[in-house]
């Protein structure tokens, strides 16, 4: 039986910074196992960063702009084309440095300036902290970006350190479930650098061998040259698509062990694209011939799969609304992923996520939002009487 401490006092609009995790154990049913159990109890804290104020010169479409964030609920309204996900962007910025719309990063400076701040006050049990993300335009297409922390300057490592994390629900997301592996990849690898720096820095390394083994394949003309000059390559690769391979089979078993939402059970299955040596060498003949690396956790792919009763494929086969339920599983998962690994409660951001949702979604989400900071884009100015909680509203 699994039994929980938990604070007594009623959560409702207590400051989230007072709020600790639920700490749970087995109870083996022997009353001297359970004094002992409770003995080498130690008791989680998580820590709560509050996004309290963010000021942005030249982002995207705004000029010199100030907002105040509340610590529950911050709603942000107005019309279509008015700026609120642009201003969402600019908070998940400030987290990470970079945006998350599939657009050019030079697009989140505003096209006539050469650069952009984005300046941001969290606090932390009373502690305040500035941060600042600048990003200035370093050619045609790309950026260069430098970070500060309390006016001190910092690596990009350093900053992401420092800050919280922030996960991020939208619509387009569905594209996890529906669109191409590579959306999928990009997906994982992106929840799983967040957390392991590890991982991020092996994953850099890999996407540079590859594309160097690739021109390689595609320029050869001599085979035994070939062959001495991929082995550096190939061993390279295998050290750190193992790690990748790894790492990605760890977070899905995370994923399957929490397969409940809303009385529907979810599960993926890993398809993955071993880089091992065997396969370089079953696959050596069609490299040479189709000149490209064919195997390898580039390759790799994520299956989501619903059990209604049997074992269906979302993707293939799930309705729309069995497919935004798995993305909302995902996300679930993802903030208690952060939450556990980094022992920080993620910031919450919904773009415009409220017209997509039945009336009975709708109340899953106020659910969760209790549960975090939450930054919210709508349209619909009904959705501040569903809060029923303490709320800061930024209209645009």
């Amino acid at each position: 039986m699994l039994q929980c401490l938990l604070d007594n006092e009623p959560k409702a609009h207590r400051p989230l910074a007072e709020i600790q995790h639920p700490v749970c154990f087995l109870d083996s049913g022997s009353s001297a196992s359970r004094r002992k159990e409770r003995q080498n109890l130690i008791r989680i804290i998580v820590w709560i960063m509050i996004l309290k104020q963010i000021h942005l010169t030249n982002f995207r479409n705004f000029g010199k702009a100030d907002f105040q964030f509340s610590p529950y609920l911050t709603l942000i309204i107005g019309e279509n084309a008015r700026g609120k996900t642009s201003l969402l962007e600019a908070v998940f910025s400030s987290v990470y440095g970079t945006g998350f719309r599939e657009t050019r990063e030079i697009e989140l400076v505003r096209w006539e300036y050469d650069d952009n701040l984005i300046e941001s006050v969290y606090s932390e049990q009373d502690q305040k902290t500035f941060f600042q993300v600048r990003m200035q335009k370093s050619s045609e297409t790309t950026v260069r970006k430098t970070y500060y922390v309390n006016k001190t300057g910092k690596s990009s490592n350093q900053y992401r350190s420092m800050q919280t994390q922030a996960v991020l629900f939208a619509p387009e997301q569905i594209q996890i479930i529906t669109g191409s592996p590579s959306r999928r990849r990009r997906y994982f690898d992106d929840v799983i650098s967040a957390v392991d720096r590890e991982y991020r820095k092996k994953l850099r390394y890999f996407e540079n061998a590859l594309r160097k083994r690739n021109k390689i394949l595609e320029r050869y003309e001599d085979e035994l040259r070939l062959f001495d000059e991929l082995r550096f390559w190939d061993n390279y690769l295998l050290e750190h698509g193992e790690y990748i391979s790894k790492k990605r089979a760890s977070y899905i078993e995370y994923l399957n062990n929490h397969p409940s939402v809303n009385g529907k059970k979810f599960s993926i299955t890993y398809s993955q694209d071993l880089f091992s040596q065997k396969r370089l060498n079953e696959v050596k003949n069609r490299e040479y011939r189709l000149r490209r690396t064919l195997i390898g956790p580039q390759k790799d792919d994520f299956i989501f799969n619903l059990y209604s009763p049997s074992e269906k494929n979302v993707s293939l086969y799930g309705s729309r609304s069995e497919q935004r339920m798995a993305v909302f599983w995902l996300k679930l998962n993802e903030l208690s992923y952060f939450e556990e690994h980094t022992s920080t409660k993620p910031l919450l951001l919904l773009d415009d996520i409220f017209s997509e949702l039945d009336e009975h979604n709708r109340e899953l989400v106020m659910a969760m939002i209790k549960e975090h900071q939450t930054i919210a884009t709508t349209t619909e100015e009904e959705v501040k009487d569903l809060a029923e909680m303490p709320e800061e509203i930024i209209r645009l």
